[in-house]
């Protein structure tokens, strides 16, 4: 079956915080009603901890690294799920579930078959 990535896009928070623990446990229960399908995911950190690498020059030239996100955004890439689902039909259903779409948006991609395998 095709894998799909569902990425989360929503206002950062630091889920360690005990205001979130509503949150955790609505992601606990999609990720436990869903663990069929679901080969992977996680949260990511803030946007404030990442670093983008770009190479102007082309393959062999300098990279050119930057503190924090490339572009500013209200919504910031917060994380990501792993998918496999028949067709693109049930991996859009399934994104629908994931509690970010509640409150953000939610990107579903195909991943191509022949890279990263």
């Amino acid at each position: 079956m095709p894998l799909y990535i569902a990425l989360t896009y929503t206002q950062e928070v630091d889920w360690s915080g005990p205001e979130y623990a509503d949150g955790l446990r609505e992601y606990a229960a999609f990720e436990e009603a869903h663990a069929a399908i679901l080969r992977g995911g996680h949260a990511l950190y803030p946007t404030a901890t990442a670093t983008t690498v770009r190479v102007p020059d082309g393959k062999g030239g300098d990279p050119i690294l930057s503190d924090g996100p490339y572009a500013e955004t209200k919504e910031a890439l917060t994380g990501y799920f792993l998918l496999e689902c028949a067709d693109l039909d049930e991996a859009l259903a399934v994104a629908a579930k994931i509690p970010a779409a509640w409150y953000g948006t939610i990107e579903v991609r195909p991943l191509h078959p022949t890279l990263g395998g």
